[in-house]
């Protein structure tokens, strides 16, 4: 296997950028955010991108920003949420890295991210019917593209981490 980043996958809340933080330094790698790269280079947080270019104008720029980011080599990337919902994107993340779905729980999600404002799809009277629906949309583009599946919501990260590792590890040799 050639694929030497890996790349987490997942709804809001899963912990992909914590996770992914833990890996890349475990490893000795670059870590990255598909969504922190877009708010670097737009100078504005996701939230605005949303309120003013849409999901369909913020999916434009996650493409773009995907393209840029596998093509680099030995990194550790947490994607945003809906990236798989871009064909483009989940073959790019196949193709180019090991890919990891950090599969959690619908209460899980609803309490990791009610303390958090930033998060313009939950921006809803009801947060947890909308993660629900998201996960119904997403959950078989999630299983398609990961090649390790792991229950985030279950174990603290640095178990996580070490699970990946493992299966990363094997996987190369």
């Amino acid at each position: 296997m050639n694929k030497k980043n890996i790349y987490l996958i997942g709804l809001m809340g899963a912990g992909k950028t914590t996770v992914g933080r833990l890996l890349a330094k475990s490893l000795g790698v670059p870590f990255y955010d598909s969504d922190k790269a877009i708010e670097d280079i737009t100078g504005v947080d996701i939230a605005t991108i949303f309120e003013f270019e849409g999901e369909k104008g913020f999916r434009v720029r996650e493409n773009k920003m995907i393209k840029e980011l596998t093509d680099l080599e030995d990194i550790v990337l947490a994607t945003g949420g809906g990236v798989i919902l871009n064909e483009e994107n989940r073959q790019r993340l196949k193709e180019n890295g090991f890919v990891v779905y950090l599969k959690c729980s619908v209460d899980r999600i609803v309490d990791r991210t009610s303390r958090n404002s930033q998060r313009p799809l939950l921006n809803v009277d009801d947060p947890r019917d909308k993660i629900q629906t998201i996960l119904d949309e997403r959950e078989s583009l999630y299983m398609d593209c990961a090649d390790f599946v792991i229950d985030s919501g279950q174990i603290q990260s640095k178990a996580a981490v070490k699970e990946i590792l493992k299966e990363y590890t094997n996987r190369l040799n």
